[in-house]
């Protein structure tokens, strides 16, 4: 049976967000390891390199949400909301984004993205904790098997070092509560916020929260060094490619899925490990790439769990409107069969 070109055209754009997606992540996890490691730009200051990315991604998502008006603004959004759920997710999201850019210092591109397996592990047992998940066996056997593969990647890890490993891990925790918090202060009120409204909301809230530990932690070593001075070009493109990367998200998932930005994500994590070996010459061990393979399997088992519990609600969902059209379809009847009898009565 041939498709029909709408079919085959939409197939092949999906798979086009998906490369530019996985090019742009690739691209801003590449940068920032070159800008923030001492052997490379040599430019360590990540609460820095974080306030650069938010006052640019601020200005570009005033002028689409503001100016030009190409994403619409969220009409439910109001100050007492922006107070009590805006902010306590933007402060976890400067935390997250501090302690990730900040790992790279620390650690290989290759085994950073062998802790970030642990999301889901950090995501399921936060939403026990606020009870927004209920607890599973099954669900629970899987987060041990994606913790144990993480811990043996850790294990097989040539250039180890604590400090980095709990800056990710705290990053990981972070970004975690921070999911589950937009599930419990925003979704759960029906607000739905794409990845510019987001920007346009919480970058704001970013900086003024990483302007704090700066004063006190970066801006007196930027002061007395020549570092304070920016190449405007590598900045200005790092940023822009962490902009572009927040676009290709709101494409991807507007077009696909969020499952579908998950599964594109894993085969990113493997692009960037033959990278960092490769190209980086990081250093990376059969145990490193063992552990990794079964952490990745969790995290393959946990996202199809994912696709079918969705597909499971949303065959509920059709089903419970079906019932609701068909019991109003009756009752439709049943007012005209009382009518005409009125009428024959009469």
């Amino acid at each position: 049976m041939a498709l029909s070109d709408g079919v085959v055209r939409n197939v092949l754009l999906s798979y086009f967000y998906v490369l530019i997606w996985i090019c742009l992540s690739f691209s801003v996890i590449v940068y920032n390891k070159y800008i923030l490691d001492r052997k490379l730009y040599n430019w360590p200051f990540p609460i820095s390199l974080t306030m650069i990315h938010m006052a640019f991604c601020s200005a570009l998502a005033y002028l689409l949400v503001r100016v030009f008006k190409v994403v619409e603004e969220p009409a439910a959004m109001t100050r007492d909301l922006y107070v009590k759920s805006i902010v306590p997710i933007g402060a976890l999201y400067s935390l997250s984004l501090w302690f990730s850019n900040s790992a790279y210092i620390y650690l290989s591109v290759s085994f950073i993205q062998m802790l970030k397996a642990l999301m889901p592990v950090a995501v399921y047992s936060l939403g026990l904790a606020f009870k927004k998940d209920t607890f599973k066996s099954d669900t629970m056997l899987n987060m041990v098997s994606i913790s144990l593969g993480v811990g043996v990647a850790a294990y097989g890890e040539a250039k180890f070092d604590t400090w980095g490993v709990m800056l990710q891990l705290l990053a990981v925790v972070f970004e975690a509560t921070r999911l589950v918090l937009i599930q419990i202060l925003l979704n759960s009120r029906g607000i739905s916020l794409n990845p510019i409204t987001s920007l346009f909301y919480v970058a704001p809230c970013c900086l003024a929260f990483l302007s704090v530990p700066w004063m006190i932690m970066e801006y007196p070593l930027l002061r007395d060094t020549s570092s304070f001075h920016l190449d405007f070009v590598i900045f200005g493109t790092n940023s822009l490619c962490a902009f572009a990367l927040n676009l290709a998200v709101f494409l991807l998932v507007g077009k696909t899925s969020a499952l579908t930005m998950n599964v594109a994500g894993v085969v990113k994590d493997w692009l960037l490990i033959a990278f960092s070996w490769s190209v980086i010459k990081d250093t990376v061990t059969p145990i490193n790439l063992f552990g990794y393979f079964l952490a990745f399997l969790g995290v393959a088992y946990y996202n199809h769990s994912k696709l079918q519990a969705l597909k499971a609600a949303d065959a509920q969902r059709k089903a419970q409107q079906a019932d609701e059209e068909a019991g109003r379809l009756l009752e439709e009847r049943e007012v005209e069969g009382t009518g005409k009898k009125s009428e024959t009565q009469n």
